[in-house]
């Protein structure tokens, strides 16, 4: 994993993903923690870098349960969840739900119940929540 500048008093260490224009995951480490947050992006290892081992992966779910397109690469609950599952991350917290697709609450729950069935330590998030790690 490339070293990032140290400007901040914790490690933030960036890498591209995969996304049309370019988009950037990061993994964050203060205090013995690492959180990885990969928003917009399709499947790549670049994500499963980030979020190896990460007490918390913090990751777009923009697909419905089983859509993909690879023209414009986004995660849907079982890629988010593959990530999660193939870095060893603690947590996955789902994010970034598309406003056109995730009309309800409930399609993000029906998001989070996908994304246990591969990574059972799966939450979808909604405004404002905190999460302790």
């Amino acid at each position: 994993m490339p070293e990032s500048e140290e400007q901040f008093s914790f490690k933030v260490t960036g890498m591209d993903l995969v996304h049309p224009p370019l988009s950037m995951g990061y993994r964050f480490q203060l205090e013995g923690k690492s959180v990885a947050y990969c928003p917009d992006t399709g499947y790549c290892e670049n994500a499963v870098t980030l979020a190896r081992g990460a007490d918390l992966l913090i990751s777009e779910c923009s697909c419905l349960p089983g859509e993909d397109s690879p023209e414009w690469p986004h995660l849907n609950p079982q890629s988010a969840a593959r990530i999660a599952k193939e870095a060893g991350a603690a947590q996955l917290a789902l994010v970034h739900f598309d406003a056109a697709k995730y009309t309800t609450i409930e399609l993000r729950k029906k998001a989070e119940r996908e994304a246990q069935k591969i990574f059972p330590n799966s939450i979808a998030c909604e405004d404002d929540m905190v999460m302790e790690l």
